[in-house]
């Protein structure tokens, strides 16, 4: 993973968050990502975001449970097990719907949520810069990239006229990764 600089601002209304949005994206900057503590309404809209394509990642975890379902239940059936009971016919699709239907709701929600911890990234073990430790308590962070030196001055100047209560500067990677909190960097999370 590289390491880049971002500006780093914060602040304690979401109206002022909103307006601090739409400031950034009419400005140039580079948005890299907005945290909140609980889900704000309208944020996607103001961030320029698309809607998310799960529910057709439901659909073919559904799809698989079906074939799964009928696949096998058939197989068993007509193939590995097959016993002629009752006059009852070897493919009697009506008495499998019960099984059917519920490997389709199974692979779908696994699926689906699956999907969800790894697009979110919040499967265990993943491991984040944290911007600021009231990100999740109180607080509305925007972080904006920061290409060169130049426009870090720029950057926490632009950040500062949007009514943010803090400004800083970081460094720190740019994605997510694999590995657990060492008890240095805890610390300082939770002493800044």
């Amino acid at each position: 993973m590289a390491i880049k600089k971002f500006a780093v601002a914060a602040y304690d209304d979401e109206e002022v968050l909103f307006k601090a949005v739409s400031k950034v994206r009419k400005s140039g900057f580079k948005l890299h990502d907005v945290y909140t503590p609980f889900p704000v309404h309208g944020l996607d809209v103001a961030l320029g975001l698309k809607e998310t394509d799960l529910h057709i990642a439901g659909f073919i975890y559904a799809l698989c449970g079906t074939s799964t379902a009928v696949g096998f239940i058939s197989w068993i059936y007509t193939a590995d097990w097959s016993i002629n009971y009752g006059g009852k016919p070897h493919f009697a699709l009506p008495a499998w719907i019960p099984v059917t239907f519920e490997l389709t709701v199974l692979f779908a929600a696994v699926g689906m949520v699956l999907t969800f911890c790894y697009l979110n990234q919040i499967m265990p073990g993943v491991k984040k810069h944290v911007f600021h430790p009231r990100q999740s308590d109180d607080l509305f962070v925007l972080v904006l990239d920061i290409n060169n030196s130049a426009a870090e001055a720029e950057a926490v100047q632009f950040l500062k006229s949007t009514h943010a209560i803090e400004t800083s500067v970081q460094m720190a990677e740019e994605g997510w990764w694999y590995g657990s909190w060492d008890k240095k960097e805890q610390y300082e999370l939770l002493n800044a």
